[in-house]
């Protein structure tokens, strides 16, 4: 199965994504790609910035066979195996392209016919082409929002990328988390409109 986990910046998305990939590796073998220019979607897990798949490939000249899994494949807790995209610095280059080629040379190393579980760990305030390419691959997608405006604007917006990619990939919205919030009004409200799961309300400690 694979699992797209998207959410605006700073929303919790990538702690869900690590409690979530914790939670299955007990059972199964779970790869967690963290698909965000900061390249810290797996820190929780591995206690260090990996290593970044386009920082990988530079230094090997884009030479894809000379890559191997353990040049960007990393160990995390509770057995879960990391990888982290990568990006460009700020106003420098596309971060939505590299998370295609993280895609691109994980398919050539077979890494995703190795693992029960893949979730993709995306950034969601912005669903370009290259962003939105784990949903090529996904089977589900979740969203991770709170009850606030900005967050439920981003999360409207990753639910009409699903609508469109759903018309010709195998792809479902498994529903929405909310994170970080003691009321649900406003989710609910979205909900009436846009009818979705929300899968869990979890309040702010």
């Amino acid at each position: 199965m694979k699992l797209a986990v998207y959410g605006k910046g700073g929303i919790g998305k990538s702690t869900t994504s690590c409690n979530i990939s914790v939670a299955v590796a007990r059972r199964q073998k779970v790869l967690q790609i963290g698909c965000d220019p900061k390249h810290d979607s797996t820190f929780t897990l591995t206690g260090f910035l990996i290593p970044t798949i386009i920082d990988t490939l530079q230094a090997k000249d884009y030479h894809y066979e000379d890559v191997w899994p353990e040049d960007v494949i990393y160990k995390g807790y509770g057995g879960v195996d990391c990888v982290e995209a990568g990006g460009p610095p700020a106003g420098a280059g596309c971060g939505g392209y590299v998370v295609g080629e993280t895609v691109k040379l994980l398919k050539e190393l077979n890494a995703f016919d190795e693992y029960d579980v893949i979730l993709f760990d995306v950034l969601g305030d912005v669903v370009c082409g290259g962003f939105a390419a784990p949903l090529n691959y996904a089977d589900y997608c979740l969203i991770v929002t709170d009850n606030g405006f900005d967050a439920l604007f981003a999360a409207n917006r990753i639910a009409a990328s699903v609508r469109e990619k759903a018309r010709t990939h195998p792809l479902r919205l498994a529903g929405l988390i909310g994170n970080r919030t003691s009321k649900r009004d406003l989710i609910e409200k979205y909900v009436e409109a846009v009818p979705m799961p929300v899968l869990e309300v979890l309040p702010l400690t």
